[in-house]
């Protein structure tokens, strides 16, 4: 399959020779943003684990540390994010959506409806080892009613369409949309429009409210189209009033090398605008500058 992401390895660069490039720009008076960004955003996430190595190596520091002492803001967030490997980023913005004050269900939804199957089994084995908690525990913990059901149904990932026959339309709707095969999936919502002569996010956005409408609608997003459905959620995050810095840096972080490409033409096909100059026009300062360089090009 051809590789859709934005970012790609860059085969010429020596991980000691990097870490020697990000510990000078930290080094003395004043922080050399300009030579961080640039260099972490052109180098694959797999090759900024050997700079991370080559750093501690070298300096007996940890590289993530380091930049969290010279960098603050969004800006920070953004290129931390960008130093940890994909399980381990996922299972920490899981981690900080269920531990905070109230839980970010955005967050849950986001990662849980998306990611496949097998990074949903990762992602569980790797919540264990990280905070000897399990993650459906936490989850149960924290969420609620048919919500929590669903969460917990997307955590099992095994569920097969009309197993269990339930008497409401909410926990039929759990049993159905559960299965993580999408391609089953695309086929139950065109038997759903026949039966009913409707699609059916209608019957969801009818029979449901709440965080539960929020999660059955994500996992029948992604299986129609996940660029779709991150497209969508970007274009939430830059509308309305002020930015949803959060949701923005955790997509681009965690998409870029996975289907950004696919992201940027699904959001200038429903938008007409290019993903690149929406970002130019909500962001600005070296997190905007990451942003773009993320986002590798301008579909204008």
């Amino acid at each position: 399959m051809a590789y859709r992401g934005t970012v790609k390895p860059n085969y010429n660069s020596d991980p000691q020779k990097d870490a020697e490039i990000l510990y000078k720009a930290m080094k003395g008076f004043g922080t050399d943003e300009k030579a961080i960004l640039e260099l972490l955003t052109t180098r694959s996430n797999a090759q900024r684990q050997q700079i991370k190595a080559a750093y501690k190596n070298l300096h007996g520091k940890d590289l993530a540390d380091a930049l969290r002492s010279e960098l603050d803001g969004k800006f920070e967030k953004l290129i931390v994010g960008l130093l940890a490997p994909p399980i381990s980023y996922d299972v920490t913005e899981l981690r900080n959506a269920i531990k905070g004050q109230g839980t970010d269900e955005k967050v849950l939804i986001e990662i849980l409806a998306s990611r496949t199957p097998t990074q949903v089994k990762e992602i569980i084995s790797a919540y264990k080892q990280d905070y000897d908690k399990s993650l459906k525990g936490d989850i149960t913990g924290d969420c609620s009613g048919s919500f929590q059901n669903m969460l917990v149904v997307l955590l099992q990932a095994l569920f097969a369409a009309g197993e269990k026959k339930f008497g409401t339309d909410e926990d039929q709707f759990i049993t159905i949309l559960g299965n993580r095969s999408a391609d089953h999936l695309r086929r139950v919502f065109e038997e759903y429009k026949k039966l009913s002569g409707h699609e059916i996010e209608e019957s969801i956005q009818r029979e449901t409210s709440g965080s539960l409408r929020e999660v059955l609608l994500a996992v029948v997003k992604c299986a129609r189209s996940v660029p779709g459905y991150f497209a969508e959620s970007l274009n939430n995050a830059m509308s309305g009033v002020g930015t949803d810095d959060h949701t923005l840096t955790r997509i681009m972080v965690s998409r870029s090398e996975v289907d950004l490409l696919d992201i940027r033409a699904e959001f200038k096909k429903k938008y007409s605008v290019s993903l690149y100059s929406r970002i130019k026009s909500e962001t600005s300062g070296d997190y905007s500058k990451t942003l773009l360089l993320l986002c590798g090009g301008d579909d204008a």
